[in-house]
C-alpha cells in the first residue's frame, strides 16, 4: 500500500459527484429570496464553500443579510434530493473498502453536515467503510482552518506524518497544509490540476485511483 497509517478524505465531489444535487439546491434557494441564479459554473465554483459564504457569493450582497434563511430552504429543499443524487465516484466505495481492509483508518472530513454525509452512504452502500465522519457541525471553524483535521488526528489516534488528507479543491490543500499533513489532489472538481500542483502534495490525479496508484 503506501506509508501512511490514515487516509483523511474530503466528500463532495472527492468521494461523491454532488454537482447537480448542488446546483439545485443553490438555485432554488437564490430564486426562493429572489436574487438573480448565477450560471452553473459559477454555482459549481463555491462548492466547499460554507453554505454561508458561497450565499454572500452567489447573492452579490457582502454580507448576504437572509443567510440563516437561506441556509434553512437549502436544507430543507435537500432534504428530498442531496443524497439520492449524490452518487459516488466509480471507485471510491471500493478504495475505501480495500483501506478498510488492509487494517488502515479511513475517515471523511468535509464541510458538509455530518447527516448528510451519512444519509449518502446508507442511500448507495450497504455500509460505511469509515471509522469516523467529521462534518461543519463538529468544529468550530470550516476549511480551510484545520479544526477539523485535527480533531480527526485526535480520535483516530494518530501521528500527523502518518496522515494523508485527499481532496478535490485548493481548500483541502490549504486545510492540509494548515494542519501540517501530507495532501494528495484529485481534479474531480472545480479546481484545476494546475492549482493543486501549487501546494505542497505528494501527488495530484485525474481519479481517486490514479492518486492510490501513485502514492
Amino acid at each position: 500500500m503506501s506509508k501512511y497509517k490514515a487516509f483523511i478524505f474530503d466528500f463532495d465531489l472527492t468521494l461523491v459527484n454532488s454537482v447537480s444535487p448542488i446546483v439545485k439546491c443553490f438555485k432554488h434557494t437564490l430564486s426562493s429570496f429572489g436574487y438573480a441564479v448565477p450560471d452553473d459554473k459559477t454555482i459549481i465554483d463555491t462548492i466547499g464553500l460554507p453554505l454561508t459564504d458561497a450565499f454572500d457569493i452567489l447573492s452579490g450582497r457582502f454580507p448576504v443579510p437572509e443567510k440563516e434563511q437561506m441556509r434553512n430552504t437549502y436544507v430543507d429543499f435537500a432534504n428530498g434530493i442531496m443524497a439520492k443524487e449524490s452518487l459516488f465516484y466509480p471507485d471510491a466505495l471500493g478504495i475505501l473498502q480495500a483501506l478498510q481492509t488492509a487494517g488502515l483508518k479511513t475517515a471523511v472530513v468535509s464541510s458538509k453536515m455530518r447527516f448528510r454525509i451519512v444519509e449518502t452512504f446508507e442511500c448507495h452502500s450497504d455500509n460505511i467503510p469509515l471509522d469516523l465522519i467529521i462534518g461543519l457541525d463538529d468544529v468550530a471553524a470550516p476549511k480551510p482552518d484545520p479544526a477539523g483535521l485535527d480533531y480527526a488526528i485526535e480520535k483516530l489516534a494518530v501521528q500527523r506524518e502518518d496522515v494523508l488528507y485527499i481532496g478535490d479543491s485548493y481548500i483541502d490543500a490549504q486545510t492540509a497544509q494548515n494542519a501540517g499533513v501530507a495532501f494528495a489532489g484529485v481534479a474531480t472538481g472545480p479546481t484545476p490540476k494546475e492549482k493543486l500542483l501549487e501546494y505542497p502534495h505528494v501527488f495530484v490525479g485525474d481519479s481517486l485511483t490514479e492518486v492510490f496508484q501513485n502514492i
